[in-house]
């Protein structure tokens, strides 16, 4: 009998997965690409400017923070990562709380963008936004709210353009790129280290042949920080959710999202990866932006300041860093726990992360 007991057990499990794939099937041939929608918060196009894109949010919620809000996400990836979907939006869980939200969409840039530089996206983009909203909004200052490279954009307004911003909310930000020497999490700030070892002239080469930096080949580097996680997420993780549609689709979502990675501007490029990562200009005084120094001793604003406990790609200590650098006396930490994406996009953080930013936001209101 007991020679029989595996056979049993593994005609059993070969019989369940036979229905799990057959569900899956079928889950599968009704979905679209329609269908796995991301970034679907119903918004208002109001400017353009060549690529760049100027929306507002529709309200889902009466407004009780009456100073709009203004997000930018890097150029990294696609601000999508903030609206992922409707139970997982950064998005949708502010304007539930009342909050005059606008985006500024940096499109997908290519070839065109080649001599685009950081100072364009901070004193012409940014800031024909900005006077935009203000215009439409009837306020002389606005909050910014930046999410990684958009956190640095949006840094450096505050402190050149510190009459137009009234609040300054970071998430996931680096300031100090070269802080992760200190962090105590050994698995933090391989990014870092990595950037600080190339060339400056092989980025250089790099930028020069492509125009900026291939989407494809920031997302080759981020997969090999995590490599197990990247090779097993085909075979493991989504075999462990391709019967339930609900995970499924968030699967796809998040995949969706990933695949999704514009190139980076070429000039712009070279400031994040040489000026930034490499010489750390920022934090010691020498990042410059069309002939003006980048002072954070400037910027008066209140000032907020979110990051994940466990973000190997920003590690906390780079963003903590901000604050004995900061002018502003109205300066507030919220650490979070969870990664750098699972911050926006994990079950765990939904209502935290924006709860904490509303209500930071409202008594200042």
């Amino acid at each position: 009998m007991s020679s029989q007991t595996p056979d049993k057990g593994a005609a059993g499990g070969f019989a369940e997965m036979t229905d799990k794939l057959l569900k899956a099937g079928k889950l599968l041939s009704n979905i679209r690409d329609q269908d796995v929608d991301v970034g679907a918060t119903p918004k208002k196009l109001v400017m353009r400017r060549d690529k760049v894109e100027l929306f507002r949010y529709e309200p889902l919620a009466e407004q009780r923070v009456k100073t709009p809000v203004l997000l930018a996400y890097g150029l990294i990836g696609r601000y999508t990562m903030a609206d992922l979907q409707e139970d997982r939006s950064l998005v949708r869980s502010l304007l539930s709380q009342g909050l005059d939200l606008w985006l500024v969409d940096w499109g997908q840039p290519n070839r065109t963008e080649r001599w685009l530089t950081i100072d364009d996206y901070v004193d012409d983009y940014i800031h024909a936004a900005v006077e935009r909203v203000c215009r439409e909004t009837g306020h002389d200052r606005i909050t910014l709210l930046g999410i990684c490279e958009g956190g640095v954009f949006t840094t450096c307004y505050a402190a050149l353009h510190p009459d137009k911003v009234k609040g300054l909310v970071l998430t996931i930000t680096p300031i100090d790129f070269h802080a992760d020497r200190d962090d105590p999490d050994t698995h933090h700030g391989f990014l870092n280290l990595w950037t600080r070892s190339l060339d400056s002239a092989d980025i250089d080469r790099l930028v020069d042949t492509y125009g900026g930096l291939p989407g494809e080949f920031m997302s080759s580097v981020f997969s090999l920080m995590t490599p197990m996680r990247s090779l097993t997420k085909y075979n493991i993780d989504l075999i462990e959710v391709i019967d339930d549609k609900a995970k499924l689709m968030n699967f796809l979502r998040m995949e969706k999202w990933l695949a999704d990675r514009p190139a980076h501007p070429g000039e712009a490029a070279k400031q994040w990866l040489e000026d930034l990562y490499q010489e750390n200009r920022l934090v010691n005084g020498t990042f410059t932006l069309s002939g003006r120094k980048v002072d954070l001793r400037v910027i008066s604003a209140p000032t907020l300041n979110v990051f994940a406990l466990d973000d190997h790609i920003i590690p906390p200590t780079c963003s903590k860093a901000l604050g004995p650098l900061i002018g502003t006396k109205d300066y507030t930490e919220i650490p979070l726990p969870g990664g750098h994406v699972g911050l926006f996009v994990s079950s765990k953080s939904q209502g935290r992360l924006s709860k904490g930013i509303a209500e930071w936001l409202a008594a200042r209101d």
